[in-house]
């Protein structure tokens, strides 16, 4: 069990969903906090939720209030790279660009493809937070090779 859970945790990595930030992450969990990476993890699923609702209503109002867009996602952006989440951080950032050139369409277009990359790496987080449950504590963390 404890090879199929570094198995899927390299694949996170290798698939581009995870970067440095959430071994760094792991490097502060320890015997007295077991659970820390999926602590901060719930909380950002929990707070960043609200986030994302805020977004989905201003971006229903016509015209388009790019500034309050961008600082929404500025505030998003911070939170998806405090857990390592790459991809809906390089999304984030391609939401700021649109917001920045006043292009509706992309921010549209690129919040969408935002919310499946965070829905995916949700998945994927309870699927390997479930089995390191399963596996039991971990001894050390160690980076993705």
């Amino acid at each position: 069990m404890r090879r199929q859970l570094q198995t899927m945790r390299k694949s996170l990595f290798d698939q581009g969903y995870l970067d440095e930030q959430f071994v760094q992450l792991e490097e502060l969990q320890d015997d007295a906090n077991p659970n820390f990476v999926e602590e901060v993890v719930t909380l950002y699923y929990r707070d960043s939720g609200r986030i994302i609702l805020n977004i989905e209503q201003a971006l229903e109002r016509k015209p388009f209030d790019f500034n309050k867009l961008d600082a929404y996602m500025h505030q998003f952006k911070g939170s998806s790279s405090s857990i390592g989440a790459k991809k809906v951080k390089a999304e984030s950032t391609l939401f700021r660009e649109y917001c920045r050139s006043r292009n509706g369409e992309g921010c549209m277009r690129t919040f969408q493809q935002l919310k499946k990359e965070y829905a995916t790496l949700r998945r994927k987080l309870e699927a390997y937070f479930q089995l390191a449950r399963q596996a039991g504590p971990v001894e050390t963390a160690c980076r993705p090779k």
